[in-house]
């Protein structure tokens, strides 16, 4: 996706539902990588487009984020005749996550190809997870916390980390694309139309849904306008869908760890 003049974010498909990210500023003319999958797909599109590797940002320790990183090493130095990128990832998750070059606490900024990035901490899938925001470029990579038009099994925080999360993921400007980690979307909104609540957006989002992987693309990225409006777990705090999960009155984090609980049995 082309999201300025000199931005361009290429989604890449990895393993079998992965999604891995190439930041492209013409500007400076260097790239950056989120998460590494595996190395096979981001190699090739490095070499198609024939830019050097500054940053490799990783947003959680889960192997099907990171091992793709020693081969995509290998090949930028090796093949590719690159320096070293430098490797960024959570301080908090040093311990769990390949060697670290640059390692990162939330609410920090940082330079990646130029490009000036905003730091969130997003634990609830797991501990120590990290969203980056560019907000010249209108993209946060979420990975595993804010997905389309869901979010991430809570492995090692909680439902009420989650809703933090999920809530500071929300404030960003609604034009902001999210950049999430898998292709879940379609199990996503099946989950979200058991809920019951007679919504024209979601239906018009799952048509849309349908028509996509149909034809094979990618659903991801996704707006955060439409997340707002059809993303259930953004929407805990939202009288219509609480009164569709018969829990009027609740409070958001009830109402969350309502349906996080009852996606997990889906």
């Amino acid at each position: 996706t082309m999201v300025n003049s000199s931005v361009t974010i290429y989604t890449l498909p990895c393993l079998s539902d992965n999604y891995a990210y190439v930041v492209h500023n013409s500007a400076s003319g260097t790239a950056a990588v989120v998460d590494v999958p595996e190395a096979g797909p981001l190699v090739d599109k490095i070499s198609e487009l024939n830019v050097p590797v500054t940053d490799i940002f990783l947003t959680h320790h889960h192997w099907d984020h990171i091992d793709g990183l020693p081969d995509l090493q290998a090949a930028l130095t090796g093949p590719l005749s690159q320096a070293p990128a430098r490797v960024i990832g959570a301080k908090a998750d040093a311990h769990r996550l390949p060697t670290l070059d640059q390692a990162v606490s939330p609410g920090d900024r940082l330079t990646l190809c130029g490009i000036e990035g905003d730091i969130y901490d997003v634990s609830g899938h797991t501990l120590g997870h990290l969203a980056l925001h560019l907000p010249s470029a209108k993209a946060v990579f979420t990975a595993d916390s804010l997905m389309a038009m869901g979010c991430g099994r809570l492995f090692e925080g909680s439902a009420a980390q989650m809703w933090h999360s999920l809530q500071q993921l929300r404030a960003l400007p609604q034009d902001t694309w999210v950049y999430s980690g898998h292709e879940y979307t379609a199990s996503n909104m099946a989950f979200t139309q058991s809920l019951g609540e007679d919504n024209p957006a979601i239906a018009a989002r799952a048509a849309q849904i349908t028509e996509d992987r149909a034809a094979g693309r990618p659903t991801v990225p996704s707006l955060l306008a439409l997340e707002m409006q059809t993303n259930p777990f953004l929407r805990a705090d939202d009288p219509a869908l609480q009164a569709a999960v018969g829990m009027a009155g609740a409070t958001a984090e009830q109402v969350f760890t309502e349906i996080r609980a009852q996606k997990d049995r889906f």
